[in-house]
């Protein structure tokens, strides 16, 4: 069966975004970059919400063709339109780039989505992820801890009254500070589906 990842990067206080949207403050190199690249080409698809599409529709589909664009860069745009995606969104009318539009977060749905073959689902943006966890569906929690305190900001997590028990399968720390922290869910079985 595949997984549902969560792949989000924060700051170290714990946010994805400053108070005005901005994530000016990510430290993407190229080893990091290279490391991304290489994570989302073997997802089956990427889930996200209309806000997160939006944003990554709006650079990703020409990213290749300018000429500051770096060879991570290049690449990152033909993985980005290729692979499937499942955008969550009441508003979204339309969406280009093998997406499909889904208006609400059916718990039997995305159990029935992670039936079917191929590579695991990448989960991006914190609303959405909020939603996954109160119906318990991700399995698996890659964040990238950036080395900045940003004060405030959007958090990764919201505040919630259950205890989600993880556990850690890898770290990683990259040249430019940035760490990979990689957990599992525990489930009440004391497996990871």
């Amino acid at each position: 069966m595949r997984k549902i990842v969560l792949m989000m990067s924060v700051s170290l206080d714990g946010f994805i975004e400053g108070p005005d949207r901005e994530i000016d403050w990510h430290l993407v190199d190229a080893e990091l970059h290279r490391h991304f690249n290489e994570e989302i080409k073997k997802l089956g698809a990427l889930l996200s919400g209309r806000v997160t599409y939006e944003l990554m529709a709006g650079f990703w589909p020409t990213a290749d063709k300018a000429p500051e664009s770096t060879a991570e860069i290049v690449e990152f745009a033909g993985i980005w339109r290729n692979t499937p995606k499942v955008v969550f969104s009441r508003t979204l009318q339309r969406a280009e780039w093998h997406t499909t539009i889904v208006r609400e977060v059916v718990p039997e749905e995305i159990r029935a989505l992670k039936e079917q073959s191929g590579g695991d689902l990448g989960l991006g943006g914190a609303d959405l992820a909020a939603a996954f966890l109160r119906h318990d569906l991700i399995d698996e929690f890659r964040v990238y801890v950036h080395p900045v305190l940003i004060g405030r900001g959007k958090p990764l997590f919201p505040e919630a009254d259950a205890l989600t028990r993880l556990r850690l399968v890898e770290s990683r720390a990259f040249g430019n500070g940035v760490v990979l922290l990689r957990y599992e869910r525990e489930r009440a079985n004391g497996a990871g589906e």
